[in-house]
């Protein structure tokens, strides 16, 4: 009966089990899949699955919660990558806005910067499963092989080209995180002032730069490569932004920048796009834009204790782009 005490008991107990362990089951799927959504949804699967589950025989919640969520993980992401193949143009990861209000969502969230995320995409599924179970959850061979149903041998060699795919791959930050943050800030001042030479001064003679609008707003259909075609785009960028307010925030981790529709912060709304750079040797070589407005609904809040600053502001952050 639903009013028997030790029934009561029981499920006050799983669902504290489960509550106690979200925000890694959350950190597992948003890693995996590199979207807020898709990574709740997997999470409330896991609920599902373990509100129905005989719990008698389950010594350890954790290990059990990770294996699920995994695999509802990985079902869902080869599903996504045949999705992912008629998407209107490039696609990049649902950027996090790791403000301390926003940070509690997910566990380690510094671990997987967003240039990390947009590496991962070039992993099969199998191989960014076991990289981000072992490289940034530290789980065990044995542990992840259990949960993959394959032999620690094979998940072992699976580890070993996924690290030295991402090796290959991920970006080489030359400056601290102050420096990228102020990196950052220039970026953004010579987008909002249209500072031709300014942006010529900081972009590297290879940037890239990669605008995900999925079909739902403006932007590049193919990444825009070189000095001159960037400065020319992104130019362009800060003048069609003209009104926005810009912030910078932090994404993932790491410095960002988020454009919300001028106005008052707390009724901004969804933001118009969100930005992070990366940068070796002092140079920005890569710009990656997410305009996908499916993609920004969770930041439209402000992150908590910033507020709009004159734009000539000492150690502003925040700044009009007029």
């Amino acid at each position: 009966m639903s009013d028997d005490p030790v029934r009561r008991e029981t499920a006050a107990g799983a669902t504290a089990a489960f509550e106690a362990h979200r925000r890694l089951l959350f950190g597992v799927a948003y890693d995996m899949l590199g979207s807020v959504a898709d990574a709740e949804d997997c999470v409330q699967e896991t609920w599902i699955r373990w509100a129905r589950a005989d719990r008698s025989n389950i010594r350890e919640p954790r290990g059990y919660l990770v294996r699920v969520v995994a695999n509802v993980a990985l079902d869902r992401l080869r599903d996504a990558r045949a999705r992912r193949e008629s998407y209107v143009g490039p696609w990049l990861p649902e950027p996090l806005l790791t403000a301390p209000d926003a940070a509690e969502r997910v566990e380690r969230a510094e671990a997987v910067s967003y240039a990390l995320l947009v590496v991962l995409e070039t992993l099969g599924p199998v191989e960014r499963a076991v990289f981000v179970l072992r490289e940034v959850f530290g789980l065990p061979y044995a542990e992840i092989a259990e949960i993959l149903g394959r032999s620690a041998a094979g998940v072992r060699q699976v580890a070993h080209r996924a690290r030295e795919h991402v090796r290959a791959r991920r970006p080489r930050f030359s400056a601290d995180p102050a420096g990228q943050r102020r990196l950052t800030e220039r970026f953004l001042a010579a987008c909002r002032d249209g500072d031709v030479a300014g942006l010529t001064e900081l972009l590297a003679e290879d940037v890239v730069v990669v605008t995900d609008g999925g079909g739902r707003a403006r932007a590049a259909l193919r990444p825009v490569a070189g000095l001159d075609r960037a400065v020319r785009f992104l130019a362009g960028l800060g003048a069609m932004y003209a009104g926005a307010r810009a912030e910078v925030a932090s994404l993932n981790g790491g410095p960002g920048l988020v454009l919300y529709p001028g106005g008052a912060p707390a009724v901004s709304g969804v933001p118009l796009a969100a930005a992070v750079v990366e940068a070796a040797g002092g140079r920005i070589t890569r710009v990656l834009v997410v305009r996908n407005p499916d993609k920004l609904h969770m930041l439209r809040h402000v992150p908590s204790g910033t507020a709009p600053v004159p734009r000539d502001a000492p150690g502003g952050s925040t700044t009009p782009l007029t």
